[in-house]
């Protein structure tokens, strides 16, 4: 018999090969490292780890402990208010109530005057998408094409800037803050610009470029829930009002829970305050424009400290402190179990 020799024809010729290339990345020929564990590399890196995460831990708490921070709830205090709002034709009327309070210590540094709210949702799907980028960019859009409704148009035809439930729901309460200081009422200075994230101050909303606001926002109406139009939340400062206001864009990043806090203003140090809040009575005068009652909601304002590890939050503390108490606790299970089967391992060597 001959001997048949199969040879490649001219098109398997003409064909790329699939092999992979000759080199040692992908013919697996590169040097490796294969960590050879025993019992001592084991327990090292085990206790090492809760060692690590219980300094870590008892750090952040100490640290979290050491913020001073005094919260108010003034949802009952002005209840004579919150059924004034109740009544929607009391929508362009104001109504004002006071909280007095007392600061037994000096609070020191920094301090940041936040709102706080509880039982309000935002997280709910239809409400975090209840809005137009491409509004709050400046840009000329169609809103009816956007996720806004029904908060797009009014009956006749009229765009709402800016469209969405989110800015619709905006919180509006304005609070002062007094110092008692002897027999003489001193105001407080408190700063309302430089509170949001930059990258959205100068990236992610932007006013209509226009020569004055007023007409860049002509043809628009305001949220039917807000007292002015979008142009005039801050009528003292160009650069803080329309789309870049920092009390708008700071509601406008929505929270994960339904109790939250934002930072509403900033003490200024100057003069009285210029080494923080000395101790002594306080008022808090509010303009209460924002209803809770209806879905059993509170209000707070909070007057709080900062530290390295942010404000007074124990959770990242007590994290590291519960995942350093679980390596330690396994690497004592497994020196246990590591003991235990070595004496098993000697009493059958010398049987």
């Amino acid at each position: 018999m001959k001997n048949k020799t199969n040879f490649p024809s001219q098109e398997e010729e003409a064909r790329p090969s699939r092999c992979p290339d000759n080199s040692a990345f992908k013919q697996q020929r590169l040097p490796a490292w294969k960590p050879q564990l025993n019992i001592v590399t084991v327990l090292s890196s085990f206790f090492l780890t809760g060692a690590f995460c219980l300094t870590v831990g008892v750090c952040l708490i100490l640290s979290a402990n050491s913020v001073r921070e005094i919260q108010i709830d003034y949802s009952d205090k002005c209840s004579d208010c919150s059924k004034f709002r109740e009544n929607s034709s009391n929508w362009n009327k104001e109504c004002h109530c006071s909280v007095n309070f007392t600061l037994k210590e000096d609070i020191l540094g920094d301090v940041f005057m936040y709102y706080g709210l509880q039982n309000f949702y935002q997280n709910h799907r239809r409400y975090m998408i209840s809005r137009s980028d491409a509004q709050l960019l400046g840009r000329n859009v169609n809103i009816q094409r956007s996720y806004c409704a029904p908060f797009t148009t009014y009956k006749n035809g009229t765009p709402i800037a800016p469209c969405g439930a989110i800015a619709n729901s905006m919180f509006n309460d304005t609070i002062d803050l007094f110092y008692n200081r002897n027999s003489s009422v001193v105001q407080v200075p408190l700063l309302k610009t430089g509170n949001s994230w930059w990258t959205d101050k100068n990236v992610k909303f932007r006013n209509p470029e226009s020569y004055n606001l007023s007409s860049a926002f002509a043809g628009t109406a305001r949220p039917p829930y807000w007292q002015k139009p979008v142009y005039l939340l801050d009528e003292g400062d160009e650069r803080n009002t329309g789309y870049v206001n920092d009390d708008f864009i700071i509601w406008m990043r929505v929270s994960a829970f339904a109790t939250f806090r934002n930072l509403y203003r900033r003490v200024r140090r100057i003069r009285h305050f210029a080494d923080g809040l000395p101790a002594g009575n306080y008022t808090f005068r509010i303009s209460y424009n924002f209803p809770v009652s209806k879905f059993k909601g509170r209000k707070h304002v909070i007057l709080s400290t900062v530290v390295w590890s942010g404000g007074s939050n124990p959770f990242l503390g007590i994290a590291y402190v519960v995942s350093g108490t679980a390596a330690t606790l396994a690497g004592f299970v497994i020196t246990a179990i590591h003991l235990k089967l070595r004496k098993k391992k000697t009493y059958f060597q010398r049987q």
